[in-house]
């Protein structure tokens, strides 16, 4: 019966769940079959895998706890059992396993809950199970359990005591064994019966069963006239009672990977006026560890990968558990033209997601970019968001993270080094010595690796045995002809270092006369960033990698890093940077960095994965909350035209960032210089100035329009703006057909500053949405370009140089036309020309280059003079940055 109702509710959840396998894994240390053979048995006849794991008989404790361990961290197992010798049975041993996969019982949480009467979340241990099942009627009788110990011994008294029976404990060497004999009803034996106790102790109809470890394989004569004994059937119902606990660890299993309702502490806020520095702030509050927060939000054990106390990656199997789940509201960050302090985007994001979750008790998750060392140490400082509404602890977030900028430089080096690499062998050998090194000897065979196979393939050589090839095709195997005018991919490094801005390879006489010019791009700017952010599975990473067109052949057709053989290894270092790092805000609520693209020279925007991930983990009311890099016209167009188009996600609303400061900036105040004070224009009432500058405002909300999306602006406000200048962005705002437009000063407040702000977004999410793209795929190049330059830039046309006119007709001609466009362009005007605030009109929008990221899925022209690598100013951020050798604090960022 108890097989045949397992068999049945295991049915019933692989009918639910068609690709579901449960697997019993059963760790063994002794040397008898029909243990296993049982165990195997009844597994088959529930339709559960079992698998042995035989140590030998003699294995230590420690060896059976390392077992343990390694199935505890199998993904694939879900239940662990134990058939052990008595000696083995410890607390050490037992408590090894992990409660949720605890198939016997035997774990102290487990018989907590089963003597709290937590019936739900217990499972009895199989051989008390067993026991209890071959009794009835036990009001009012004596049980004695004679050697039964343990876990065992502990489940069986609650039991019989719940069932009215009154229980009685003693060993085989008790002094009162015989009278304890005598008056009990039933007789419950954990141990072989020692030979000097005689079965005659034992009173005439009492029933024996006997639930030792080793009565399958072991025969034992307690009967005697009158007596009712139960041995083996003891045996068979436990091993049957196991594959009844599987089954239901399976359904908990099951059960726990549907999504959670969250359970968030979020943390509490004391601000203090005047606001102290961003490091101080953060250090002032005591973050959650990171697997409280995890469990907090509903992600499991396995699917956290924890980098100390407050820093965790996030496993990409957690889309697969939740891919039935609705994803919730979809906002994006983006904002005006900024100044160069930039406007406060990474703040408005953190202190909306501290509203909506600390404040509103509404699901919200905030995705941000990871911050390049170059910026930290340069001029821009950190970017975790700042005052009462950042990331914390804000120098981890700052500094290193979880290490994916690190491992975007090496693959994107180690890439670099093959492309001249190959150059100089294929420059300095013949088509033979090239095969036979490409393709050598191993162990007396030779063979082609599976990447080397798959280039065969694409060059139409049908062959898997390298002896067969002829002269020709072994020449076409072996010579990329690479034309070193045409590599476009360069080396990275994560420093604003402006002389590597254009360098010299090859100096060494090593290298052999092959000299060429090259250059440096700051890693974030890498085409290997951009895949990071764009890639929607690890499969669809390393399918991005190979795809990545470095140079081209003399021929004048491209050559790709899938061609260099280098596909597997680049995966392969970026295996771990794919997953997203969970952090938390100020207030103790979620937040995913991940990826980090410029946005005047990339696409600027966080990865998807993220927030898909982030979708699923908030629930259908829920919000995820992400950023792109500086204004609507930049950031913004991109995420909707590029990152959109990758993931498939659908934005609810737009939230446009501005402040007074880069208003009147707009309207004519004077320039606006880092690091030097501000003029008093800035920190003065002007109603008109403010007035003429909301012209860029203006203009960013029609952008935002063009894509169908409600928009709601934030105004982040400083403590010089007047209430005046504040009424009149949010009425001007109103009127040029924005949703709502709301002040906040979430700085200086935490996330109660932005409450407002946050049911704005909220109303604004629920209207109906109408997103469209600007263009289509379709388009010609040029017209993709055009396209962008008129209806977002305002620019009357384009102008193209011949170089970007070759390279366009280059891409097409390779059959890369169908591509998306990622604008380089500045930041600090709508036009191609810094200093021209406003709403600049009558530009001709010039393109002085175009690049291929074939690899992100992008084609990127260059406006005007752009640099991918950036350079310190006079006085660089790292003046002021230091550590306290005692304490280990860094000191200084801001």
């Amino acid at each position: 019966k108890i097989t045949e109702n397992a068999k049945k509710s295991l049915a019933s959840l692989k009918r639910q769940n068609p690709r579901f396998e449960p697997t019993l894994a059963i760790i063994q240390a002794l040397n008898d079959d029909l243990i296993q053979e049982v165990n195997k048995n009844f597994a088959k006849e529930v339709g559960l895998h079992v698998i042995h794991i035989c140590l030998p008989e003699g294995s230590s404790k420690d060896e059976i706890v390392g077992e343990i361990l390694r199935l505890n961290e199998d993904p694939n197992v879900q239940g662990l059992a134990l058939d052990l010798p008595e000696n083995l049975y410890s607390s050490k041993v037992l408590n090894a396993v992990k409660p949720e996969k605890d198939v016997d019982g035997l774990s102290d949480v487990n018989l907590g809950r089963l003597v709290r009467g937590d019936d739900s979340d217990s499972l009895v241990p199989p051989a008390a199970s067993a026991v209890m099942g071959l009794l009835e009627d036990l009001g009012g009788k004596t049980v004695l359990l004679v050697g039964v110990s343990g876990v065992v011994g502990a489940a069986l008294q609650c039991m019989l005591q719940k069932e009215g029976a009154a229980t009685v404990s003693c060993r085989w060497t008790s002094p009162q064994l015989q009278t304890k004999l005598h008056h009990a009803d039933v007789v419950v034996i954990g141990s072989t019966k020692p030979d000097d106790v005689p079965v005659s102790w034992i009173k005439p109809g009492t029933t024996v069963i006997s639930c030792s470890r080793d009565l399958l394989s072991e025969k034992h004569n307690y009967g005697q006239q009158n007596t009712h004994t139960a041995e083996n059937t003891v045996g068979s119902l436990a091993a049957a009672v196991r594959m009844q606990n599987m089954v239901k660890n399976m359904e908990r299993w099951i059960q726990s990977q549907q999504y959670r309702k969250w359970n968030l502490h979020c943390l509490k806020l004391q601000p203090l006026s005047p606001v102290p520095s961003d490091i101080e702030i953060s250090r002032a509050q005591s973050p959650k560890a990171v697997d409280v927060l995890a469990k907090e939000i509903g992600l499991l054990t396995d699917e956290i990968e924890i980098y100390g106390q407050t820093k965790a990656k996030v496993r990409l199997s957690l889309l697969e558990r939740l891919k039935d789940q609705p994803d919730g509201k979809y906002v994006l960050v983006a904002g005006i033209t900024p100044t160069p302090l930039g406007e406060g985007k990474s703040t408005v994001t953190i202190g909306l997601v501290q509203a909506l979750t600390a404040h509103l008790n509404i699901n919200s998750f905030a995705c941000l970019r990871q911050p390049s060392q170059g910026p930290t140490f340069g001029v821009k400082g950190g970017a975790a968001g700042g005052g009462y509404a950042q990331v914390i602890p804000m120098e981890e977030f700052n500094l290193h993270l979880t290490g994916d900028i690190h491992a975007i430089t090496a693959a994107n080096n180690l890439l670099a080094a093959a492309i001249d690499a190959r150059i100089l062998h294929e420059n300095t050998q013949s088509d033979k010595a090239l095969y036979n090194r490409l393709v050598p000897v191993v162990n007396g065979r030779r063979g082609f690796s599976p990447i080397q196979l798959a280039r065969l393939r694409r060059l139409g050589i049908n062959k898997t045995d390298p002896a067969t090839l002829t002269e020709e095709e072994i020449s076409k195997f072996a010579r990329l002809d690479i034309d070193p005018s045409t590599i476009t991919w360069q080396r990275v490094v994560d420093t604003n270092d402006r002389f590597l801005r254009k360098i010299t390879v090859g100096q060494a006489n090593t290298e052999k006369g092959f000299v060429r010019q090259a250059q440096f791009d700051i890693a974030v700017a890498s085409e290997i960033m951009a895949i990071l952010a764009l890639s929607t599975s690890l499969q669809d990473m390393k399918e991005r990698l190979g795809k990545m067109v470095v140079a081209n052949d003399k021929k004048g057709d491209p050559v790709t890093a899938e061609d260099l053989g280098v596909t597997g290894a680049l995966a392969v270092l970026m295996k771990d940077a794919i997953k997203p790092t969970l952090m938390q805000t100020l207030e103790g609520t979620p937040v995913f960095v991940h990826a980090g693209p410029f946005a005047n020279i990339a696409h600027g925007n966080s990865s998807v994965l993220a927030d898909k991930i982030a979708l699923k983990l908030v629930g259908e009311e829920g919000f995820v909350v992400t950023e792109a890099g500086f204004g609507a016209d930049i950031g913004m167009e991109k995420f909707f035209n590029i990152k959109c188009r990758a993931s498939g996600l659908v934005p609810s609303a737009v939230v446009l960032v501005a402040t007074v400061r880069a208003l009147k900036m707009h309207g004519g105040g004077p320039n606006v210089t880092a690091g030097a004070p501000l003029k008093k224009e800035y920190t003065e009432e002007n109603l008109q100035m403010v007035a003429d500058g909301c012209c860029n405002l203006q203009k960013q909300i029609q952008i935002t329009q063009l894509f169908g999306v409600p928009v709601v602006v934030a105004l982040n406000i400083f403590k010089t703006d007047s209430p005046a200048e504040i009424d009149l962005v949010c009425k001007i705002a109103k009127q040029s057909g924005a949703f709502d437009a709301v002040p906040c000063d979430h700085w200086s407040a935490g996330g109660r500053g932005a409450v407002k702000l946050a049911q704005a977004v909220e109303k604004a999410a629920n209207q109906k949405n109408s997103f469209k793209y600007l263009y289509s795929l379709e388009l010609p190049i040029v017209e993709k370009i055009r396209m962008i330059a008129q209806k977002v830039y305002g620019a009357q046309d384009i102008e193209l140089s011949p170089a970007a006119q070759s390279q366009v007709d280059r891409y097409t001609r390779q059959g890369f036309g169908n591509l998306p466009i990622c604008m380089a362009k500045t930041h600090l005007s709508l036009s191609h020309q810094p200093e021209r605030k406003g709403v600049p009109t009558g530009f001709i929008l010039p393109i002085s280059d175009v690049r291929a990221s074939i690899g992100a899925g992008f084609i990127y022209p260059l406006v005007g003079t752009m640099s991918t690598m950036p350079g310190l100013p006079t006085r660089p951020c790292f003046y002021d940055i230091d550590l306290d050798p005692i304490t280990e604090q860094v000191k200084g960022l801001f």
